[in-house]
């Protein structure tokens, strides 16, 4: 279990490290119109691809790990769940030819947007679901390692100009596809020789239903570049999407330890130990308030700071929109707690959907209303709305049908906690001129200030426990 969630936190180390180190770079070389006009090709087949996926990422991890143990079975589920990936990538990967050839939007750059189209056609390569489901992060987390060192290597040597566009957008496909492609090929190999059971008929209801939820929800995840590039222009996505990237920044490792629990909680849920499900969930709760309250509170803070460094001089458009999506982290956190941790485990996916459902409305009303008039700052108002309600949905869902205790307690203390973030930063910005100095100092005044106060004066248990034994889980 611990292996597990240090690799997995590894990953989301190595997903927030990638673009801490790549984006500056790409930012200052192709500036807000080419970072905005590469990200909207990029989402725009993403977002396909998400379809093509109809759930399976999120279902496949629980279904191999109810049948990791039974090694014909979980070979049988993976290549039933495999044929269906790849029947969905095809009609995906149609529809989006289709999309390309009989939009007028897209008349004049038919050509790469026709090459971006290969994230769609190779979704079904995507295999993390199976490894996840197996609990083998390690491997993820090597090849994941692997694929984006190179993806560094080549966007140095490749992109030197504004002109080099499409090379940056050949690297952001390459990151995404390079470890699938190896990985599908692998499990391939190992598993077509096997006598395994095909059943494509008792997966078809529940995919149904959580490939709903995933459309509804990609809805305001990955087409909110989409939808503003329709909607404004490739200057308003460049800057909403350096402001989106920062935020995102932690998401990986805000997620790290959820995505480990979910095969555990799984099989908890299954043999209705209800006791476990309750202690694994309060680690969850106090591992996202304690990383993504302060989070919050030191963006809204430092936020131009972030920027200036994250992006340079001609992203300040950005700073307002990061500061409205500050909270982000923590809806989002919370979010995954409540859809990821209990009523996928739980087989509640029909609630799932009807929340994602609830979010797939609002985010529609208020993008074509205020994203036209507002841009970047108006996309970032809806995003945020559209989070909190989808959250405040599948907790509504949570206490429905379950009695699970949260230490909502320390969500207040958390949040005392990081007020002293406030006088920090005044005081600090007034003694130190130099930007590089000013953010370091800050953030580790921050964080110091911050787990002191909790040890010291609210004594949290948790971090106690987390910095005395170096134990995230109460049990094994």
């Amino acid at each position: 279990m611990r292996k597990n969630i240090v690799y997995n936190i590894l990953l989301s180390l190595s997903s927030i490290l990638f673009p801490l180190v790549s984006f500056p770079y790409a930012a200052r070389i192709l500036g807000p119109n080419g970072i905005g006009e590469a990200q909207f090709i990029f989402s725009y087949a993403q977002y396909f691809a998400l379809f093509a996926a109809l759930g399976i990422p999120i279902y496949g991890i629980k279904e191999i790990a109810k049948n990791k143990e039974d090694k014909e079975a979980t070979k049988g589920t993976f290549l039933s769940l495999s044929i269906v990936f790849f029947i969905t990538s095809i009609i995906a990967s149609i529809a989006y030819v289709c999309s390309i050839i009989f939009i007028p939007y897209f008349s004049g750059q038919v050509g790469i947007y026709i090459c971006a189209g290969i994230l769609v056609l190779l979704s079904f390569t995507y295999t993390d679901w199976y490894y996840a489901g197996k609990g083998e992060f390690k491997t993820i987390t090597i090849r994941s390692l692997i694929v984006k060192a190179i993806a560094l290597l080549l966007l140095y040597v490749f992109v030197k100009k504004e002109e080099d566009l499409y090379a940056y957008l050949g690297i952001l496909i390459f990151t995404i596809l390079g470890n699938q492609v190896y990985s599908f090929v692998i499990i391939y190999f190992t598993n077509r020789d096997s006598h395994y059971q095909l059943e494509f008929r008792k997966h078809l209801k529940p995919l149904l239903f959580i490939f709903g939820a995933t459309a509804a929800s990609s809805m305001y995840t990955v087409w909110d570049s989409v939808l503003l590039g329709f909607l404004t222009t490739p200057l308003a996505v460049g800057y909403y999407t350096a402001a989106i990237k920062c935020i995102k920044l932690t998401l990986p490792f805000v997620t790290s330890v959820g995505a480990v629990f979910i095969p555990i909680l799984s099989e908890n849920f299954s043999q209705k130990n209800y006791q476990a499900v309750q202690n694994n969930l309060q680690s969850s709760f106090y591992f996202i308030v304690a990383l993504t309250i302060p989070l919050a509170v030191g963006t809204i803070l430092i936020a131009p700071e972030i920027i200036y460094l994250f992006s340079g001089k001609f992203f300040t458009n950005s700073i307002l929109p990061m500061q409205i999506m500050s909270i982000l982290p923590c809806m989002i956190g919370f979010g995954h707690l409540f859809a990821f941790q209990i009523l996928i485990p739980a087989d509640k996916t029909k609630e799932v959907f009807i929340a994602m459902l609830i979010g797939l409305m609002i985010s529609a009303v208020l993008n074509f209303i205020i994203t036209p008039l507002y841009q970047e700052v108006g996309a970032s108002i809806a995003c945020v709305i559209t989070e909190v309600s989808v959250t405040l949905a599948y907790f509504y869902y949570c206490t429905k049908l379950f009695s699970f205790k949260y230490p909502w307690k320390f969500l207040g203390q958390s949040l005392t906690a990081s007020l002293i973030f406030i006088p920090l930063a005044i005081g600090l910005k007034e003694l130190l001129t130099n930007i590089y100095l000013y953010t370091a100092v800050i953030i580790i005044s921050c964080v110091v200030s911050y787990i002191l106060i909790q040890l010291y004066v609210f004594k949290n248990i948790f971090l106690l426990n987390y910095l005395s034994k170096n134990k995230l889980l109460g049990g094994e």
